[in-house]
């Protein structure tokens, strides 16, 4: 009898570490659940800041490492494909110097079950961790970078593991695993481990996404995914979620208020109230087929828009009063793509196809002569008025890759702004003159004259008065997302979207 028992009680050790408990606390943000993995000292937490979307966690444990793992986990149960992405720091300066936080995706709960981690280290070591097989040896594939101060993103696709990290400002490097079947359905999720068993640490994880992208199947500018506007603060780069539709809205412009966003939607132009996060459809007449390309004037009481008026549907160019009204067509012909007005509001510059060849162009507010002003070969788009009028920036192909360039009111002295290996579209100047913001693609993922929805892009901005651009939203999207002005009044805060065919109740959802 006593032998039996011995045996059993030793049997329930062995299986309190394999299948151990997990404390069960529900939903937590954009997460289903929380809880200790394996046999951890001290109990760990995760609390959730509504108000800046941020996420606190604390936790213990001997390691992540060999063939068990000791540590706090928040998760989500996915499938298929996602993109898992946040902005990551410890707490304090810590005891062990590999004490451990960032992404996890887990067949299961179970301390010795098959994984891959994106892991940051306490003395600035990142790297991409798996466990092949159950109770298998973790392995691990180190990055150059160390710092304490990244953001992380680990995205599935088509059964591929990637790792992406980035030193707050620069752009990603990546790491890959092709050979680690995790099964579909999996849990994703954020963890900390002490690395020490007698030991608590902390940390403090913002611009937390779980995106799921856009499948193969979809028919661009047919089927759309979801949509999310997000606000964000430029001094400490943390951006918030202010609402989110299953489908497409795109390009919010600040009013000159500050108390709310003009965006578009399935043809219609919305004022979103953003004390109350509700839209309002605006009336703009017979310009009801609106795209994204629609800019308010400086002083705050127009709107130029463009919307499919023209024949086979070309997009015309068209003014209306800001609280809605008559449209007055002012571009004779299409397509026309309005981007900016003059800080005195006597013209409106856009992107015009004419004969085949798309070019800035300048026209009177009223209506009248359009004016060419660029005539390189390739693709010149989105021009802007600097505030005091002396400059219009565009975006150019015409040196190979799509960059950033300016030129005189006039046209004249035509100059490259931004000369590196990514294609950059679309730059807006801040309210202030100070800062210029643009959005990047990838080149292994676009043509240089296209601006999809749907891909991995870079938020930058760069001084007005020249020098190095960096980083300061990392997200998916692509087209809509800040094709027009988005900054705010203040020159402090950006509006944007992103997509993700997942959204979240904790966030504003719309019809």
């Amino acid at each position: 009898m006593k032998k039996i028992l011995n045996t059993g009680f030793i049997c329930f050790l062995f299986c309190s570490i394999i299948f151990s408990a997990h404390a069960q606390s529900g939903p937590l943000g954009i997460f289903d659940d929380q809880g200790d993995i394996g046999p951890v000292k001290h109990k760990g937490s995760g609390t959730y800041d509504d108000k800046l979307q941020q996420y606190h966690l604390s936790g213990s444990g001997s390691n992540v490492w060999a063939t068990h793992d000791e540590f706090h986990y928040v998760w989500k149960k996915m499938k298929g494909d996602f993109i898992l992405r946040t902005n990551i720091a410890f707490v304090g300066k810590g005891v062990e110097e590999h004490r451990k936080i960032g992404w996890m995706v887990r067949s299961s709960l179970d301390t010795n079950s098959k994984h891959v981690s994106a892991v940051v280290h306490g003395n600035g070591l990142t790297s991409l961790q798996y466990r092949s097989k159950v109770s298998g040896v973790t392995a691990e594939k180190q990055f150059k970078i160390t710092t304490t101060d990244d953001v992380i993103q680990l995205e599935r696709k088509n059964g591929v593991y990637t790792m992406s990290v980035a030193k707050q400002g620069e752009t990603f490097v990546s790491e890959k695993i092709d050979s680690l079947d995790l099964g579909d359905d999996v849990y994703v999720g954020l963890f900390i481990c002490s690395h020490n068993a007698d030991v608590t640490e902390k940390a403090t994880f913002n611009n937390v996404r779980i995106v799921v992208p856009a499948g193969k199947n979809l028919v661009p500018y047919r089927n759309y995914i979801g949509s999310s506007i997000e606000i964000l603060d430029l001094e400490n780069q943390n951006s918030r979620i202010i609402y989110q539709i299953p489908t497409s809205l795109q390009a919010p412009n600040w009013v000159k208020s500050g108390k709310s966003l003009i965006y578009n939607r399935e043809g219609l132009l919305y004022n979103f109230d953003l004390a109350t996060l509700t839209p309002t459809v605006i009336n703009t007449g017979a310009a009801n087929k609106n795209n994204n390309d629609h800019v308010i004037s400086f002083d705050g009481k127009m709107l130029a828009v463009s919307s499919g008026n023209g024949a086979n549907g070309a997009s015309l160019g068209f003014t209306v009063p800001i609280g809605g009204g008559i449209a007055k067509q002012i571009t004779p012909t299409g397509p026309s793509y309005m981007h900016g007005w003059s800080p005195d509001g006597k013209y409106i510059v856009f992107c015009g196809d004419r004969n085949g060849e798309f070019d800035v162009y300048r026209i009177p507010s009223g209506g009248g002569p359009e004016v060419r002003l660029t005539t390189a070969k390739g693709l010149d788009d989105g021009p802007e008025y600097s505030p005091d009028g002396k400059y219009i920036y565009f975006n150019s192909v015409r040196s190979g890759l799509m960059q950033v360039w300016r030129m005189k009111a006039d046209g004249s002295e035509q100059t490259q702004i931004t000369n590196d290996d990514f294609d950059n579209w679309f730059p807006h100047v801040s309210p202030d003159g100070k800062w210029i913001v643009y959005i990047t693609f990838m080149k292994d993922e676009v043509s240089p004259g296209d601006h999809p929805f749907y891909k991995h892009v870079y938020l930058r901005v760069m001084p007005a008065s020249g020098g190095p651009s960096k980083v300061i939203a990392y997200l998916y999207g692509g087209q809509g997302t800040i094709n027009t002005p988005s900054w705010a009044p203040d020159s402090k805060h950006l509006a944007f979207v992103s997509n993700s065919s997942l959204l979240f109740p904790v966030f504003p959802i719309g019809n």
